[in-house]
């Protein structure tokens, strides 16, 4: 089922980029933004609304707090997401003063109560994503005994950044760039926990490094790469899992999300909250910039419908 996933993103991986995405492929498995425990619990907003096109979806859940997790753990079954996702890699001051994210990795008994107490309270799976350190508890030995402690709870997969985490010191966005990358740190972890599922994450941008990574791992999440080229997803299904389906064109995706962002507005929405996560869809052709300006400049605009979006791809050519 993981062979691919799309990574959480903060901002981005909201529910209209996660339908987009899978106009674009039905198997990938697309994880929501990080939602915190108090967001669900106190926030007045409906943090865990989806479409239910969107199917397998993870919540990705930020906390540290055993009841309070177990609390959001079943709101999120009961509204029918495939599986929640503890966030034990995001290295951002906010994250760590809510003693969540890639702190957690310092304390991986309360991560395995976490899992082990979550699992007890629902039938979905409980996963966890990390980074392979953080500052300088960086070694293999710590990283493994990490895996081993929070899999003795009852965790099955979990999705690696390749990665350490600088607690301080490096923004989030240099926490994705400058640490270098480790691979054979994630590949060594599969080899040791056989019996696990484990996913890498970090730097990966296209298919031909996805199917090398599936020799060591059981699964690739890509980030950033799907955001800024999302027709990337449109062969996933065909080359990762060998389906006989035909590859979507540009153009029939354009038309199927017209009809989502027409009823999307007709229920009081902007054409741009479904439009900026598809400004990348044109990238590599020529027009592909006009494309993206005539979106950015028009589909914020009052009485904005799909249309907009049609006249934005007729400037495209191939």
């Amino acid at each position: 089922m993981h062979a691919l996933s799309v990574a959480p993103m903060l901002d981005w991986t909201d529910r209209h980029a996660r339908y987009f995405y899978r106009v674009l492929s039905k198997r990938t498995v697309l994880y929501t933004e990080m939602v915190t425990t108090g967001a669900i619990l106190f926030g007045k907003g409906d943090y865990l609304s989806f479409n239910e096109e969107e199917h397998p979806v993870v919540l990705q859940l930020g906390g540290s707090d055993v009841n309070a997790m177990v609390e959001c753990a079943k709101i999120a079954e009961q509204q029918g997401y495939d599986e929640i996702n503890i966030n034990v890699g995001c290295p951002s001051d906010r994250v760590q003063n809510g003693r969540f994210g890639a702190c957690l990795m310092s304390e991986p008994q309360l991560v395995a109560q976490c899992v082990s107490e979550m699992q007890s309270a629902t039938n979905i799976p409980v996963t966890v994503k990390s980074r392979i350190g953080i500052d300088d508890q960086d070694s293999y030995e710590f990283l493994h005994t990490f895996i081993d402690t929070v899999a003795r709870a009852g965790c099955q997969h979990f999705i690696i950044h390749a990665r350490k985490a600088w607690l301080s010191g490096l923004s989030p966005k240099q926490n994705r760039e400058v640490p270098p990358l480790d691979y054979e740190r994630v590949y060594q972890i599969k080899k040791d926990f056989n019996n696990l599922t484990i996913s890498i994450n970090g730097g990966i941008k296209t298919f031909e490094q996805s199917q090398a990574h599936l020799q060591h791992v059981d699964g690739v999440m890509i980030g950033r790469e799907v955001y800024q080229n999302p027709y990337l997803l449109a062969e996933a299904d065909q080359i990762l899992w060998g389906d006989n389906t035909p590859v979507l064109s540009r153009e029939e995706v354009i038309e199927t999300m017209s009809d989502y962002i027409d009823r999307y507005v007709s229920n009081g929405g902007r054409v741009w909250h479904v439009a900026r996560h598809m400004l990348g869809l044109c990238n590599g052709l020529a027009g592909a910039k006009q494309f993206r300006r005539f979106l950015s400049e028009n589909a914020n605009k009052a009485g904005a419908n799909s249309e907009l979006l049609k006249a934005a791809f007729a400037k495209v050519s191939y």
